[in-house]
This record gives C-alpha cells, structure tokens and sequence, in this order.
C-alpha cells in the first residue's frame, strides 16, 4: 500500500512519521513546495526506522507529483496560517488555491485514491477539494471529528482520573467554535459520563473542546500538529487496513439529518472504500439546534468560497 501526504509542516510530517512508524504503509511519499523540505523529513524519518524497528519506505519529493502515482491514500494538509491583517475572506482564497492545485495533481497520478484533507478552514477545504476531485463524497473527506474528539476524551480522562482508553465519545457539525460534542453518546467503559461528572464540570470540558485548537495556538504561538497528525494517519489506517472503524468525518451531507449541500462532521464506517456507510443517530431537540447552528456557520464560510469563484 502506498500513502501520499502532501505538505511537509508539521501536521503533514507527524501524519507520516506515524504512518511509517505504525507500519500502516508499505510506502510514505512526501511532497511539499518548499526546496528540500519533504526530501529532508522523509530521509529522517527513514534513519529512525532503525531505532524503531519499521520497514515503512518514507520518500520525500519538492512538488513532484509523479512520485506519488499510484497512491492508495492521499492526506492534504497544504495551505497557510492565518496571518495577521487577513481577514477570513483572504484566506479562504489563498488556501482554496492551493488546495484546488494540489488536488489536481493529486487526481491526475491517483485516480483511484482516497483523499483526507486535514487543510484549514477544514470544512470549506473539503468543499474545494471534492468540488475540484471529481470523485465521490465517499472518498473526498476532511478529518476534524477525530481530532476533536479525541480532545474532548483527554479533557475527560484528566477531570475524571481515568485512562483515556476507556473513553468513547461522539461528536458533530463544523470544526470550530460551533462543534457538538454529544455528552449523551459520551461513556467511560460504557457507563454514561453524566453518571461521573457533575453538570457544571462537563459544561466546561465541552467549552474547552470547542477552543481546544486556540488554547494550543496561545501557548506555543502557532496551531497544533501532533494531535493532528496522528488524527489523520488513524484515517488511513482504518482505511489501509479495511478496519470499518466508526469516525466522525466532514462530508457532504445529502439528505443526512436533513441537511443538503453542506459539509459537517457526521459519525461514519471507514473502509477500503472510503466511507462505506453513513450512520444517522437520533438527536434530541436541543442536539439538532445546535447541529442547525453549526451548518448556518458552515454555510456561510461555504458561500464565501462560492462567491470567489
């Protein structure tokens, strides 16, 4: 199998260093814009494997997308930080067309691949790249359900004193502020989490996990990348290794909770075909308020791509 991740920051080269590292691949292809960039991550990545103990092969190439012909997999993370004096517009246009380059490139060698973007804004990233792929909703997605969710599962694990690998929890809609985290489909090896934290507490938790990629952006001056990273190699792994693991993945939604032409995250099996079934959860009144809300916000960051052209 062989697994393309383009762009060589720090999310892209976290996503291959675990990719590699977990032996999820038989090949990592790295490419990025900048001169030496991939080359040189995928070549550190490579003298680890000793250390390690991974026969993973991890290439690196500088905008060559020939190298990657014939992936399985493709991860995009390509795209630029908001910078200051940019407003939402700029950047939307920016990294729409880098993501809309990217994809044709990534189509033209790799037809048959599935493709994750992880590139931010998240939800209108995956609206360009399924726009531009031509391919099936089913096999264009962006990951930010994982990621998110997996925040919250942390939060929980450090209020709560237990190990986050009894946590399961679920969460939808847009990847920001407007996200849902569902305390009703939240457990702790199967006991409901409202049975082991108090109102308030949780409240804050769900709060945190709603400004979770700020919080990390204050501190260290710069978004996250490890969470991130392994996030998306999850994906390819359940994908790769035919796993049906159930995710939440941003998707156009096509009648799904009612809601057309948008892109949200909704939970979903994951496959060697991409998504290969979507599942619909009941949602209580207060629940598809707050997904309605979510979609609103999403469809204006959609509507701006849109009007760009």
């Amino acid at each position: 199998m062989k697994v393309t991740v383009v762009g060589a920051g720090n999310v892209g080269a976290t996503c291959a260093d675990v990719l590699a590292y977990r032996e999820i691949a038989n090949e990592v292809v790295l490419v990025d814009i900048k001169e030496g960039m991939a080359e040189g991550k995928a070549l550190d990545i490579w003298q680890k494997s000793p250390i390690n103990l991974y026969d993973t092969r991890t290439t690196g190439s500088t905008n060559d997308y020939s190298k990657t012909a014939g992936s399985d997999v493709v991860v995009i993370t390509s795209g630029l930080p908001r910078k200051p004096g940019m407003s939402r517009d700029d950047l939307i246009e920016t990294n729409a067309g880098i993501v809309k380059s990217v994809t044709e490139n990534v189509v033209q060698h790799s037809p048959e691949a599935i493709i994750i973007i992880v590139s931010n804004p998240l939800d209108v990233m995956t609206y360009q790249a399924h726009l531009t792929s031509n391919l099936p909703r089913t096999k264009v997605f962006g990951m930010a359900g994982i990621l998110d969710t997996a925040r919250y599962r942390a939060f929980l694990a450090e209020a709560l004193n237990v190990s986050p690998k009894d946590i399961q929890a679920l969460l939808m809609g847009g990847h920001g502020d407007t996200m849902v985290p569902l305390p009703r489909y939240t457990t702790v090896a199967g006991i409901p989490v409202t049975q082991l934290i108090d109102q308030e507490s949780l409240e804050a938790i769900i709060q945190r996990t709603k400004m979770g990629g700020g919080e990390l952006v204050k501190l260290m001056g710069t978004s996250a990348w490890y969470a991130p990273g392994a996030a998306a190699a999850q994906m390819v792994e359940a994908i790769v290794k035919d796993q049906k693991r159930v995710f939440p993945v941003c998707v156009k939604l096509e009648g799904e909770y009612g809601i057309d032409d948008c892109y949200l995250g909704v939970p979903v099996v994951l496959g060697k075909n991409g998504i290969e079934k979507f599942i619909e959860i009941d949602l209580n009144e207060e629940e598809k308020a707050s997904l309605e809300t979510s979609r609103q916000h999403v469809r204006e960051v959609m509507e701006v791509l849109e009007r760009l052209g």
